[in-house]
């Protein structure tokens, strides 16, 4: 669902994929080859939420915002399944494990790793390069450029392959789930 709020529409970039049961809703601004999953919520309604290019929101994924601060997510952005993220900064190549929560006026900059699970307490600053997990969560190690590149690099790549797969699939006319190649075949009986 794509719906407008207040007079806003949301933008969806050039050959990005929104599936048919997330909800990106008013203020909401994304760049090309994005990903948004089933379930995901991009709710901008009471400040924006702004997304680069290619970032991948999966499925149960929820960005929302406060009045205090918006969502800014740059470009090259993985937030895993369940994640949420309240009005947090979040610079390029960054993972946002699964089920972690990022919560207001955090600050993740480019490179970095929020473990699976993981709660980052408002405000805090995770500095290029790092890994944290836990609840809450605390600095575990720096990542190497190769340990950056595996993680989240590769899953960058197996997120833009299903985008591009799902992009190719046509909608199915209204047909009564009769696949369009059969109504076009004389001796077909429809019931």
């Amino acid at each position: 669902m794509i719906k407008s709020l207040q007079g806003i529409t949301p933008k969806i970039g050039e050959g990005s994929f929104v599936a048919e049961t997330a909800a990106v809703i008013g203020d909401v601004e994304m760049g090309k080859g994005c990903s948004i999953w089933y379930g995901a919520v991009l709710r901008g309604d009471v400040n924006p939420i702004r997304l680069g290019n290619r970032v991948n929101v999966q499925d149960g994924a929820c960005l929302h915002t406060s009045l205090e601060c918006d969502v800014r997510i740059a470009d090259n952005v993985t937030i895993g399944h369940n994640a949420c993220v309240h009005s947090a900064r979040i610079e390029s190549h960054v993972l946002i494990g699964m089920g972690a929560t990022v919560l207001d006026g955090v600050h993740i900059e480019s490179g970095s790793v929020v473990a699976a699970g993981a709660l980052v307490l408002g405000k805090t600053q995770i500095g290029p390069g790092e890994l944290w997990g836990g609840v809450p969560a605390k600095f575990i190690k720096k990542l190497s450029p190769e340990a950056i590149g595996r993680i989240i690099e590769e899953g960058l790549r197996h997120y833009d392959y299903w985008r591009d797969e799902y992009l190719k699939e046509e909608t199915p006319a209204d047909t009564g789930n009769i696949p369009p190649d059969d109504l076009t075949n004389p001796n077909k009986t429809q019931i």
